[in-house]
């Protein structure tokens, strides 16, 4: 099995569309795992209707707001399935993306492995598709943020129990150092089987904000000296130019 973590805050308008992309997946052995983070919208309606009508979806609800590495951790100490992928709220799968993914981590026996993704607005309305490197180390994404967490999946009964720490914006990169510093590289499916959704409510929207915490998680989170933190930075700014422009 595979478990989908998606956590949920105040989703109503979109939730629906990334569910229904779930549901179509032409690899159907699958739990989705949806961590409600106390909406105060009808987001919690919305995931306990499709809930009751397949019950391959689960839902969970937090008592207080917790933030979106909180509520991923909530979704993956209930994951029941070997491998772990992940997707947001307001972003959609292509329906061959677990198939296919599975497979090339079954075939090739990868611990962890990603694929190249593409920006849109709706679904009438598709961007930029992002390329990705080939294979990333823990070394890796100190200076490339390219591993997108919609686009991840894991293989658990190799890599062991894991958590996000309690960041915000950077929790998903820390997790995949983490796992990596285990003695493992991830790789890449060269394909695009995932669709990221650009919106006001994204939390990479605000470029100062995104900057503020890349910088504090070099300085704060892994506490590298002010030479280290820089060169990363640079590097960093670098290939977010790359990758967007």
């Amino acid at each position: 099995m595979i478990s989908i973590i998606t956590p949920a805050y105040n989703a109503e308008e979109f939730i629906a569309e990334t569910i229904l992309s779930v549901q179509k997946q032409t690899f159907g052995d699958f739990e989705m795992i949806i961590v409600d983070d106390c909406s105060t919208d009808n987001t919690y309606e919305i995931v306990k209707e499709a809930a009751a009508a397949d019950s391959r979806i689960k839902v969970i609800r937090h008592r207080k707001n917790s933030g979106v590495a909180a509520a991923r951790n909530t979704a993956l100490d209930a994951a029941k399935g070997d491998y772990i992928a992940f997707l947001d709220s307001d972003d959609l799968w292509l329906p061959e993306k677990l198939e296919k993914q599975y497979a090339f981590m079954e075939k090739n026996n990868y611990a962890l492995t990603y694929t190249k993704y593409r920006l849109f607005h709706s679904s009438d309305e598709l961007g930029k598709e992002i390329s990705v490197p080939l294979k990333m180390t823990y070394k890796d994404i100190f200076k490339n943020t390219a591993i997108a967490c919609l686009t991840v999946m894991v293989n658990r009964k190799m890599v062991g129990d894991f958590h996000m720490p309690l960041l915000n914006h950077t929790e998903d990169q820390c997790t995949w150092q983490e796992i990596l510093k285990r003695g493992y590289v991830a790789y890449a499916l060269n394909e695009t089987l995932s669709l990221y959704r650009i919106s006001n409510y994204s939390l990479t929207s605000n470029k100062r904000k995104v900057i503020k915490r890349q910088w504090n998680t070099y300085r704060n989170y892994y506490k590298l000296p002010m030479y280290k933190s820089s060169y990363y930075f640079l590097c960093y700014a670098l290939n977010a130019l790359k990758k967007y422009s």
